[in-house]
């Protein structure tokens, strides 16, 4: 696992990407997969039936600051896996619409699937 600079969550490389690079403020658009690390309990994933891949705008605090800047240097194509602290998800309270408890761990499988 590599560190995020400046913060706590980590990252390793599942598959190496090529082409444009997430940068902050790019917009980026990524499959993703979210597993409460203590459980093992997926709680959400935009290869579900019905979901589609998930748009935002990079490294401007518009989601979670884990994946925010845990997706920084991503290049299309790449698949990464996030570890994401509590305090860099969401936090004491978790979200309990999702089943993310108090204090729950986070990790991300990232595909990346667009830059612009």
């Amino acid at each position: 696992m590599q560190a995020i600079p400046g913060c706590k969550t980590t990252y390793e490389v599942l598959k190496e990407g090529s082409g444009a690079v997430i940068q902050a403020r790019s917009n980026a658009t990524v499959h993703a997969t979210g597993v409460v690390k203590e459980s093992g309990k997926k709680f959400w994933s935009t290869k579900d039936p019905g979901q589609q891949p998930f748009s935002y705008q990079a490294g401007v605090g518009k989601v979670i600051k884990g994946w925010d800047q845990g997706c920084l240097g991503m290049k299309v194509g790449e698949e990464r896996k996030l570890i994401i602290p509590a305090d860099e998800g969401y936090g004491a309270s978790g979200f309990p619409a999702w089943g993310i408890p108090p204090g729950g761990t986070l990790e991300f499988t990232l595909e990346c699937l667009k830059v612009e």
